[in-house]
């Protein structure tokens, strides 16, 4: 993004805490490349068959990395009675709204909600008030105030998304098996309603492989 700078002497710096404009003040516009930073986003109900009645709890979790690995950071939080694609869209915002400049951001999600939302709904919602027709009606659409809190980061943001699957270390088959020995959780503590997120592993493991595969084609032509 373009950032234009202002130049001036000593007799322009005392003119301009006055009413007169500065006369040899001469502008210079210097291009500042964005930085490049990977999003992953990832949400899951903490809610089991034997917790059926109880509230719809979840976890959301994002880690935002800059692409040369200079930066990272990750947070995650428990949300109360709330459903996954509210979970999906608040990692989301949390993640965008952690930057503090203008960014390139890759985001990455299993949320094919999000993805599509990002591609073909946001414009239309926007233009349309957030809202869209449902049998003839015009509706609020869904989870409205995270969508707008988007809408406001892409004005300062480029956002490119990329769906990717995440399969839980039990289920992989592909993990080196001292990964694996750390990744998987022993069946008794899978129905733990205090378990705080198995994303803390599994998805480390899969950013740090999705992130090295941006890295490689950028080592190559140099």
């Amino acid at each position: 993004m373009p950032l234009t700078l202002r130049y001036m002497d000593a007799r322009d710096f005392i003119r301009s805490n006055s009413d007169l404009p500065p006369k040899h003040a001469k502008s210079v516009t210097m291009t500042v490349p964005a930085p490049h930073f990977l999003l992953f986003s990832e949400a899951r109900s903490t809610r089991t068959k034997a917790m059926a009645t109880a509230e719809d709890n979840g976890l959301w979790h994002f880690v935002l990395e800059s692409v040369d690995g200079e930066m990272k950071l990750e947070a995650t939080d428990e949300e109360a009675d709330v459903d996954p694609e509210r979970l999906e869209l608040l990692a989301v915002v949390r993640g965008l709204e952690a930057l503090d400049q203008p960014s390139h951001v890759t985001l990455v999600t299993r949320s094919r909600s999000v993805t599509r939302g990002l591609r073909f709904g946001i414009d239309r919602w926007r233009e349309s008030g957030w809202h869209w027709e449902c049998f003839g009606r015009m509706t609020p659409i869904k989870d409205s105030d995270l969508w707008q809190r988007i809408d406001h980061a892409l004005q300062f943001h480029s956002v490119r998304c990329r769906t990717w699957r995440f399969d839980p270390p039990e289920e992989s088959t592909r993990e080196p098996k001292h990964l694996a020995a750390e990744l998987v959780i022993p069946r008794s503590e899978n129905n733990d309603p205090s378990r705080r997120f198995t994303l803390s592993g599994w998805l480390r493991a899969c950013f740090h492989r999705f992130l090295l595969s941006i890295r490689r084609p950028s080592l190559n032509r140099s």
